[in-house]
């Protein structure tokens, strides 16, 4: 009897002892996490950057002017304007036009007299129509508040070249760099290759006449 009051007595004992102590060890269970946290917890003060979106403008109008290479002819200055239509952030078409007066062949300067053609049969004139792709999507840092989107595109098409007073068919494959200055105001640093084919010196010839251009562009 008196051994089952001491163990009656005793689980009693414990209990109390362990109901009082639970909370304890919760509340410095939870100060802990506290701690733990404001430790780990980083105080980062973020820098809140404002990007001008591109107009949603899907045409756009361009001038340019640059150095046209016409094989026997020389390098000459090219002017031209361009029209795009954008169908989609990837895909655009362009029109394109430009004009050119050739010099004499070396033939020509050579022989004293000669003239191979009459002086409106020295001015180049060609148009054509190409698909173009952008890729390369990036920006450049020009400061810590200065930055400006741009990318690469490549393009082919066909069109025609009045050189010579004939008009020959013409393919064109080109490259270049797009950088925005502003979000409705383009820079465009290219490059075009020209090929036709044609017979001024009694043979049919096929040439490729390349071209470096620099161009400024709006959208609206």
């Amino acid at each position: 009897m008196e051994t089952r009051f001491q163990r009656l007595f005793l689980s009693a004992l414990l209990l109390g002892i362990f109901s009082i102590t639970q909370p304890a060890f919760a509340q410095d269970e939870g100060s802990d996490e506290d701690e733990l946290e404001q430790v780990i917890t980083p105080d980062i003060k973020r820098r809140h950057i404002k990007e001008d979106d591109l107009d949603t403008e899907n045409f756009e109008l361009g001038v340019f002017y640059g150095f046209l290479s016409i094989e026997d002819f020389g390098t000459n200055g090219v002017a031209g304007f361009t029209l795009a239509y954008h169908i989609t952030e990837s895909f655009f078409v362009e029109a394109a036009y430009g004009t050119s007066k050739t010099q004499k062949t070396s033939y020509e300067l050579l022989s004293g007299g000669v003239e191979l053609l009459t002086g409106d049969q020295r001015d180049l004139a060609y148009y054509n129509v190409s698909l173009g792709y952008n890729f390369l999507h990036g920006q450049i840092f020009m400061s810590d508040k200065w930055t400006f989107n741009n990318h690469f595109y490549l393009m082919a098409g066909a069109g025609n070249t009045d050189f010579a007073a004939k008009d020959y068919f013409t393919t064109t494959i080109g490259a270049g760099l797009r950088f925005y200055t502003t979000d409705w105001l383009a820079l465009d640093l290219s490059m075009r290759g020209h090929s036709f084919e044609h017979e001024l010196f009694g043979e049919a010839k096929r040439i490729t006449n390349l071209e470096s251009r620099l161009g400024l562009s709006v959208f609206f």
